[in-house]
């Protein structure tokens, strides 16, 4: 275990980078929201934020959570690794809430590109993160890799969702709600 200490130290500039951005772009989202909040929203266009909005901050929070653990000054790996799977088991069961909010909602309905970033790709993801863990002692090297590309893929999605969903609320939302 103490090879894997010496392994997550190599990552330190990687998950300062990625916990930065995860920061402000949560920061960001907030900016957003904010200036949407200005305008009317119906009981279906708020079931919609749910399912497409509220994800995204929780991926950008899962990726600052992950990145803050790792970077921590740890005596023992167990701790971090117990709490990854359970972000990544965690992240898995939300998922499937933001499935069923993806459904139930009745304002916008999904495409294959919503169905690919907002339930496959976030899940793959998460059960990334739940299983990395796991090959800890016959790949200790490689579990970095593991959990280091799945929290790029949860910030990536985010930036994609975050895009998303300014668009819609910008350029497609208003031309509905006009006619």
């Amino acid at each position: 275990m103490d090879v894997l200490l010496s392994e997550l130290a190599n990552w330190d500039s990687f998950y300062v980078i990625v916990g930065s951005a995860a920061v402000a772009l949560i920061g960001l989202q907030f900016v957003v929201l904010t200036l949407l909040a200005q305008k009317s929203l119906d009981k279906d266009t708020a079931q919609a934020g749910a399912a497409f909005a509220t994800p995204t901050i929780v991926h950008f929070s899962v990726v600052l959570f992950l990145s803050a653990l790792l970077m921590a000054p740890w005596q023992t790996i167990t701790l971090p690794l117990a709490m990854i799977i359970l972000a990544g088991f965690g992240g898995m069961v939300y998922i499937g809430v933001v499935i069923f909010r993806m459904r139930h909602q009745g304002s916008y309905r999904p495409g294959p590109e919503d169905w690919l970033f907002h339930s496959l790709l976030p899940f793959i993801a998460y059960a990334v993160l739940a299983a990395s863990p796991f090959i800890a002692v016959s790949y200790p090297a490689e579990i970095f890799f593991g959990i280091g590309g799945a929290v790029l893929l949860l910030l990536f999605i985010g930036i994609h969702n975050a895009w998303d969903n300014v668009a819609y609320a910008v350029f497609f939302h208003d031309v509905e709600s006009e006619s």
